[in-house]
This record gives C-alpha cells, sequence and structure tokens, in this order.
C-alpha cells in the first residue's frame, strides 16, 4: 500500500461488500464502526477480506462527487470478529463451504463468541446444533482449514501485490504449506505459478533478508532470464550473452553470474549444447529435448520405407485432376507427387497459390487406396477450415495426440503412436519446438507426415522456429508455391498480401471516413491522423461498414487485429469501446481492469488441459454468476465454466493481437495501423494480418506506417538450434 499520510484511523465490522476486484483486491464496503449503529462506506485495496472481519484502518476522509462521505483506506489490518454480530455476518456470508445463512446463525446461536473456535479446535461439537451429522460437521471443519489457510496466505502476499485470483492459485498448488515453502524459497512461485514474475519474488525474498549476490537468487534469476529470452521465440541462447543479460538485470558482477550458471547447469535448470563452431549455447530442459526428438524423428522417418500403398503417381495426379474438374499448374502436379513419394515433405506459400487443391487431391488419391489419413492444425479455427477445404475430418494436435490432463503429457506418443499412413498438418509455422517434437515422435515410422504453411507469416507464439529451421536445413523435401491461381474471383486481398511480400507499397486510395466505404470491394483503407482518431474510426468501421453496409454481424462476423496492446488504438483500448458499443448489456461481472457480459467474445491465453481449451481459442460467453464468481463460454459448440480462479487466462476479444489471429480466418478484417506501433511495424506482420482476411480486410491508419512495414523485411531473428541438430 502506498506510505501516503494518514490522518485517521477508523475500526469496525465489515458489513457488506458493494464491489470487489478480485485481480487487484480494490473494494467498496460498508462497515459497521465499534459502539455504532450506522455503517459508513470504506474504499481501497483490502485483498482477501470477508464480511464480519474487523478491520483497523488509517486513512482519511473523502467526499465523493456522487456517493457523499466515504473512508480512503492506505492502510489496514484484519483480524476474525470477536464479536456475536460480527461472527455471525463472517459465517453467514458463504465463506465457508456448506454453512448457509440460516445454519450460521443457528451454529452461532448454540456457541456464541465461542464458535470459531469450536470450528478451529473442536468441530465434532458441532453436532450439538440441530441438523449437523458426523459428515456435516467434517465437511465444515476442512472447508473452514482451508478458508483459514487462504485467509493467511492472503496476509502474508497481499503487500507484495500478489493479487487474490493469484493466491487461489497458489494454494490450489501448494496447499496448507504454502506460506512455509515461499518462506523456504520465494522464487518457488515464479517457477511454478503462472503470472507470477521474478520480480515479485525478488521483493519477498528481499523482505525475508535474502541477499542480492545469495545463490538462491542468482540462480533463480538466471532461469527468470532464460524463460524472458524463451518468450521472446528463442529456444536456445549463446552461454556468454547469457551471463552478461543476467548480470545486468539482476544488478550482480558477471563473475558471480558465471558461477551461478555453473550450479544451474549442475542442478540441471539448463542445458548446455555446443555447436559444430564451438560456441556454447545455454537451454531450458524442455526446448534441450523438445529440438533433439525432432531431429532423431526426421532420421527415423526418413530411414525407413513408406507403408502407403503401391500408387502410380502420374496416373493419380491425372485422376484427381479429373475429379476436381480444374487443370493443375506444373507446381501443384510437383508437390502431389512430392507428397505421395517423400515420408517427411513440407508444401508452403502465399494466398491463392492453390495449397487448399493440392491437399484435396491428396486426400482423394490416398482415400480411394483405402490408406488412413490424418489432418490436423494447431488451433480449432484452422482445423475447422482445414476439414471445409478438403472435406474430411480434422482436428486440433492436443485432440489429435488426445493431453491426458492426470498425466501432464499427451497419450498418443513413441510409445503409442498414431493409427496412421499419412498425417497432414496445416498452419505448420504455428508450431512451436515443444509441440512440434510431440507431433514428430507420435507419427508412426511408416507413415508420412506433411507439413503445411506459410514462412512468411510471424513465427510460432512459442518459443521455435521450426518450420524455417526444417526448410533451411534442406534435410527435407519442399514444394514453395509462387503462381497465384486465385484469378477467376481476382482478389485484392491476395494482390496485396503478395505485393507487401514483395515489398511494394502501393495501396488503394484512402478514404476519410467508414460511410465511404464500398460494399463490393474486399481490400481498402481508411485514414486516420493520431491514435483516438484511429480508435474511433476503427469503431466506425463496425457499426456503420460492417453492421450497416454489408448486413454483418460486428461480434461474429469481424474482428479487429492490432499490431500492439497498449494505447488508444491498441488491442485493450479497442476491447473496451467495442465492447461498449457492441455488446451494451448492463448486466457484468468486474475482474480486475475488465468486466465480463453475456455475449462477449473471449480468448483464452494459456493451455488449459483440464477444460480442453486451448492458448487463443475464441469462446462466447453464455451466462456469467455474479454471485459465485463462474461464467459459462460456448467455444464453437464446447460448452466451458470457468471459475474465479480460472479467469485470469480469459480476455476479451474484440480486438486481438495479429500474433493471436495466426491460424484463424475471418469474414472481415480490421487492422489499426500507426507510426505509433513502428516497434511492431515489420513485413511478415501486416502480411499475416492481411492474409487473416476471407471476404473483407479494412485498414484504419497512416498510409506512411503501411509502408514503413512493407520496407521492413528485417523481422526479429530467433535463436534455435533445431538447424544446427538436422
Amino acid at each position: 500500500m502506498p506510505q501516503t499520510a494518514a490522518n485517521d484511523t477508523l475500526k469496525g465490522v465489515l458489513e457488506r461488500i458493494r464491489y470487489s476486484n478480485d485481480e487487484d483486491g480494490f473494494l467498496i464496503a460498508d462497515l459497521r464502526p465499534e459502539e455504532s449503529t450506522e455503517s459508513v462506506v470504506i474504499v481501497g485495496k483490502f485483498p482477501g477480506v470477508q464480511c464480519g472481519e474487523s478491520l483497523c484502518i488509517q486513512g482519511n476522509w473523502t467526499r465523493h462527487p456522487a456517493h457523499g462521505k466515504q473512508f480512503k483506506a492506505l492502510r489496514y489490518e484484519s483480524e476474525l470478529p470477536a464479536s456475536i454480530y460480527g461472527i455471525r455476518k463472517y459465517l453467514g456470508s458463504g465463506l465457508v463451504k456448506g454453512v448457509s445463512k440460516g445454519l450460521a446463525d443457528r451454529i452461532v446461536k448454540h456457541f456464541g463468541e465461542d464458535t470459531l473456535r469450536i470450528i478451529s479446535e473442536e468441530s465434532a461439537r458441532l453436532q450439538e446444533v440441530g441438523g449437523i451429522g458426523k459428515q456435516r460437521a467434517r465437511a465444515i471443519k476442512i472447508a473452514w482449514d482451508e478458508q483459514s489457510h487462504i485467509r493467511d496466505l492472503s496476509l502474508f502476499l497481499a503487500q507484495y501485490g500478489v493479487t487474490p485470483s493469484q493466491i487461489l492459485k497458489i494454494y490450489k498448488e501448494f496447499g496448507f504449506v504454502a506460506i512455509d515453502l515461499i518462506k523456504e524459497n520465494p522464487f518457488k512461485l515464479a517457477r511454478e505459478i503462472k503470472g507470477i514474475g521474478f520480480k515479485t519474488c525478488d521483493r519477498i525474498a528481499i523482505n525475508m533478508g535474502i541477499g542480492n549476490d545469495s545463490a538462491q537468487r542468482v540462480d533463480a534469476g538466471i532461469e527468470f532470464v532464460m524463460q524472458e529470452l524463451q518468450d521472446d521465440g528463442h529456444t536456445a541462447f549463446p552461454e556468454k550473452e547469457l551471463v552478461d543479460t543476467a548480470a545486468e538485470k539482476l544488478e550482480i558482477d558477471r563473475d558471480i553470474a558465471k558461477t551461478g550458471l555453473e550450479r544451474v547447469y549442475e542442478n540441471r535448470i539448463l542445458k548446455q549444447f555446443v555447436s559444430d563452431d564451438s560456441t556454447l549455447y545455454c537451454q531450458l530442459p524442455y526446448n534441450f529435448t523438445a529440438e533433439e526428438k525432432i531431429a532423431q524423428s526426421v532420421k527415423r522417418l526418413q530411414g525407413t520405407p513408406s507403408g502407403l500403398p503401391p500408387i502410380k503417381r502420374e496416373i493419380a495426379v491425372d485422376w484427381a485432376q479429373e475429379k476436381a474438374g480444374i487443370e493443375f499448374g506444373d507446381q501443384q502436379k510437383e508437390a502431389i507427387k512430392n507428397a505421395l513419394s517423400n515420408k517427411l515433405f513440407i508444401l508452403t506459400g502465399g494466398p491463392g497459390t492453390g495449397k487448399t487443391t493440392i491437399l484435396r487431391a491428396i486426400v482423394k488419391i490416398l482415400k480411394a487406396k483405402k490408406a488412413r489419413v490424418l489432418l490436423a492444425a494447431p488451433t480449432g479455427r484452422a482445423a475447422q477450415r482445414l476439414s471445409e477445404s478438403t472435406g474430411a475430418f480434422s482436428q486440433t494436435i492436443h485432440r489429435l495426440l488426445k493431453f491426458d490432463p492426470a498425466e501432464g503429457s499427451f497419450t498418443v506418443n513413441d510409445t503409442k503412436p498414431l493409427s496412421a499412413d499419412f498425417v497432414i498438418v496445416d498452419e505448420a509455422s504455428m508450431l512451436d519446438a515443444r509441440l512440434a517434437s510431440s507431433l514428430f515422435q507420435a507419427i508412426p515410422t511408416q507413415a508420412h507426415l506433411v507439413l503445411v504453411g506459410d514462412i512468411d507469416q510471424l513465427p510460432s507464439v512459442g518459443a521455435g522456429n521450426v518450420l524455417k529451421d526444417l526448410i533451411h536445413s534442406k534435410k527435407i523435401p519442399v514444394t514453395r508455391l509462387d503462381v497465384v491461381f486465385r484469378q477467376a474471383e481476382y482478389s485484392s486481398i491476395v494482390h496485396y498480401a503478395h505485393a507487401i511480400n514483395s515489398g511494394e507499397v502501393s495501396l488503394p486510395t484512402p478514404v476519410q471516413d467508414a460511410r465511404e466505404l464500398v460494399k463490393a470491394k474486399d481490400f481498402q483503407f481508411v485514414a486516420a491522423t493520431d491514435q483516438e482518431d484511429c480508435a474511433r474510426k476503427t469503431l466506425d468501421v463496425f457499426r456503420i461498414f460492417v453492421r450497416q453496409t454489408l448486413a454483418r454481424d460486428p461480434i461474429n462476423d469481424a474482428q479487429a487485429i492490432a499490431p500492439m496492446h497498449k494505447g488508444s488504438a491498441g488491442v485493450g483500448n479497442l476491447n473496451e469501446i467495442l465492447q461498449d458499443a457492441l455488446n451494451p448489456t448492463s448486466e457484468a461481472m468486474p475482474f480486475g481492469h475488465l468486466k465480463f457480459k453475456p455475449g462477449d467474445k473471449i480468448i483464452q491465453n494459456r493451455n488449459n488441459y483440464d477444460k480442453g481449451v486451448f492458448n487463443g481459442d475464441i469462446g462466447i460467453i453464455e451466462s456469467i454468476d455474479g454471485v459465485n464468481g463462474t461464467v459459462e463460454v460456448d467455444f464453437d459448440g464446447l460448452a466451458v465454466s470457468f471459475d474465479k480462479s480460472d479467469l485470469i487466462d480469459l480476455s476479451l476479444a474484440y480486438a486481438v493481437s495479429i500474433h493471436k489471429s495466426q491460424g484463424s480466418e475471418y469474414p472481415v478484417v480490421v487492422i489499426p495501423l500507426l507510426k505509433a506501433h513502428f516497434m511492431m511495424l515489420q513485413r511478415n506482420l501486416i502480411y499475416t494480418a492481411i492474409t487473416r482476411g476471407k471476404k473483407k480486410v479494412v485498414i484504419v491508419g497512416d498510409p506512411v506506417a503501411y509502408a514503413m512495414a512493407a520496407r521492413n523485411s528485417d523481422s526479429k531473428a530467433r535463436c534455435t538450434l533445431l538447424k544446427e541438430r538436422l
């Protein structure tokens, strides 16, 4: 809490919570002061407090223009309630599972001021109260103990900015020994709890007297730096540069960082790889293993004969061509024959170059030969598109490999491979090293694997550069399609996508207003001067062009995809203004800086194997239960329920980042693009954005920013070792 001067002290019982924010602990509530029958309004950060608790608050009286007199808290101390009134409030607040308000009244009436001690120390005596048997008494005691531990954990961690939802995650992970484990090694939190970073752990460690150059801190700090590099896409990093980076970030001597790295190797937190030119690289163990397993799988698959029945490839191509009713191009014929004759094969090319035609032909040929064909893609939407384009069943890679949450791994693997003769994976540019490793290991030795993707798109969100590394290794046959076939329905989306890939900066004539956008055109540009103007005009495109001109649903049929998260034209602000405009319902559940409403479009930001939803999955909120803090979401027919501790993984998805849009296509795509986005203005970024549009693309922004992106082909290089291993 900020150490501002507090002029007043207020003591009393927390009577009613009017508003609470589980992300930062902010509360608006009624407090009944000691010796008073009238409650007062308190505002401030009170993470984890419950009705009935006795609070001693330091702060200042203020007057809100709309809500009147309030006590603004700067610091507080909390105690379990001591009065019968407070105990009844506390126990009846729904805090302890199985204790309703009515039952709480009966328990307190029987035990009085001794109630909480009885539950804590002599819970068997609860059976003295009518309606409570042995089993129920035990359940109340278990729920009470759990809540007590969570409360203690809240009081211990709230001062470090750990949010209530994170505290629930910590308790779920570590249980009643959480505080002891954190005191023993605060850096354990950064390693095992998503959302809690090294800096938070560092504050706890400093408070506990752990030194700046202690082995605990240095070792955890080196791992933290390596994880940050992984978040930037690297699967490896030169040892010398890692030592320099760690010394700088941790503010320690280079020699201390070097000694720490030796300990980290010894404890197997990082692994070392020596390249052919004797450069030493560091890798997190799972990235080391992932790249190694991919290389081994490539060798295994290429070193064994095909299990396909005999296929006369020339005749098969002619047959597929006749079935399709179109003349295949030379590159398309070559690609079909390559896929049928090589155990591993890569097909790459931009939009309109005929990848779909090739895949449809391959599937038809193989099915005619009674071969077992499996199709998959990294995301649900990409898998759906693959099904629609080939006419064959397709699924996500996670579902194909059958993830088992109990085991924490895929059940289809090298010991229990897929039952298939031929596996096709689309949108392979999205494959990170770890997912690719699991996929490659699950391919049966006699089977073929075809990877289909566009290497000019952004690389995977996860660490690695798998498709490019496989191509650049020159160990796998590749067909790169560069002839555009989509001419009959001439698409200017395809034209501009290929133009930007060639560094051309030509654009359609910009219009000044969404009302000037034309229904018949599929690629248009609305000029905007600054971030506020861009945000306003982006909203107009949804309200006027999508909803009125195109008569489309602006929530389900259109998608804003932005280069950056921050700023008025960033993902965060666009989500707020689009939510208010497109889903104006007043029913809402606050969560952190967000509010969730029925009808909202949301995105899952982390793989949740227990619930079967994965990073990048988009759904619609069906209903919310503000009392229990649950949200029901429909992910393309899959109904999923989220409780408060899971909501941290959800965001609004009226606007998403261009990275998050990979693997998806939308009828209408709206792209805010300004010079303020200069950090992200790269050719592969804007190319990826444009190619997400199926029917219409509207760019809102500055033509100069578009030109900057088109000219900038220098995307950040990722440090990976897959090519080296191959």
